[in-house]
């Protein structure tokens, strides 16, 4: 099934407690969340619990969303406010530090000028400039129909084969590329392909989750050192084609999904804690992933809504 998904009608709801929020609300509800406690003790499961939506789901549409990972955003808010104290009070460094979560002055000082480019010392001695960081404000505008390719599968659990690593959420981004090089040097030795991505976080906490890299299980191969075998149960899913370029064509498609497909839903929503990227053999083009008309497909597990 595939099509023109209904304009004009923002409802892609999240519930908790009889309180209904579409996709873009709970994402600007967790970002006041987040601005009222920038001098707590701020935990991604709260943020996400009080936006009505998964940690894991809420972490990689607030990402998509707004530019920033939640982590990065939290530390940035906080150094700016931070800036903002040490150049207009008289309050001891130590205390600035303590106030915005840091456990010591010296790794205050040190992401102090990461972000701003001098010490504290330096701004409120020298007359250095500050960075201000501002909240982000997420607005959703409608421009009218728009037409998004897609259709609906229900697939039979399947077993994948692959090297599989866990991560933190907020370190992801650096620490994957290192499990697909690894994962290319050791399939060099086997047969094993690059057919699936897979984000794995059944507990939706998000503190961590899996990552694996595999190819479709075939019961007679042999297990090479390292890779393990991975269910992916019975589900039904949104499957969204890309076509070009791998990594520009599934980032465009990425944020279609969770800047129009998922706000405009009025059918769907998100069922369980999976992500998958499906590649299809590179060998098959000229430019291999880099060709632009390189195929590949972002999977999104779905549910029917309720009506209520």
């Amino acid at each position: 099934m595939s099509g023109k998904v209904k304009p004009f009608k923002v409802k892609y709801i999240c519930e908790r407690k009889g309180e209904k929020l579409n996709w873009i609300e709970s994402i600007s509800r967790a970002i006041e969340y987040i601005e009222n406690n920038l001098t707590n003790d701020l935990k991604i499961e709260d943020i996400a619990s009080y936006s009505y939506i998964s940690s894991f789901y809420f972490q990689k549409g607030f990402s998509i969303i707004c530019g920033y990972g939640v982590g990065e955003y939290i530390k940035n808010r906080r150094l700016s406010m931070a800036g903002k104290e040490v150049l207009n009070t008289n309050k001891r460094i130590i205390d600035i530090a303590m106030e915005y979560c840091y456990d010591s002055q010296d790794s205050f000082t040190k992401a102090f000028k990461r972000f701003h480019g001098f010490t504290p010392t330096e701004v409120r001695n020298n007359g250095a400039t500050i960075k201000d960081f501002a909240p982000l404000k997420v607005n959703l505008i409608l421009k009218g129909g728009y037409i998004m390719e897609y259709k609906i599968k229900e697939k039979e659990a399947f077993k994948v084969i692959g090297l599989k690593e866990s991560f933190k959420y907020e370190s992801a981004e650096q620490n994957v590329p290192k499990l697909w090089k690894n994962f290319f040097m050791k399939s060099s030795f086997s047969k094993i392909n690059a057919k699936y991505a897979i984000n794995i976080d059944t507990t939706l906490s998000g503190e961590l989750f899996d990552y694996v890299i595999g190819d479709d299980y075939n019961s007679v191969e042999k297990i090479p050192k390292d890779f393990e075998i991975i269910e992916i149960p019975k589900l039904t899913w949104a499957i969204f084609p890309c076509i070009g370029k791998a990594s520009e064509s599934i980032r465009e498609i990425n944020q279609k999904i969770f800047k129009e497909w998922l706000p405009n839903s009025n059918d769907y929503e998100i069922a369980e804690g999976y992500n998958i990227e499906y590649y299809s053999n590179p060998k098959e083009y000229k430019k291999g992933i880099n060709d632009e008309k390189y195929y590949c497909e972002i999977w999104l597990p779905i549910k029917k809504k309720e009506d209520k």
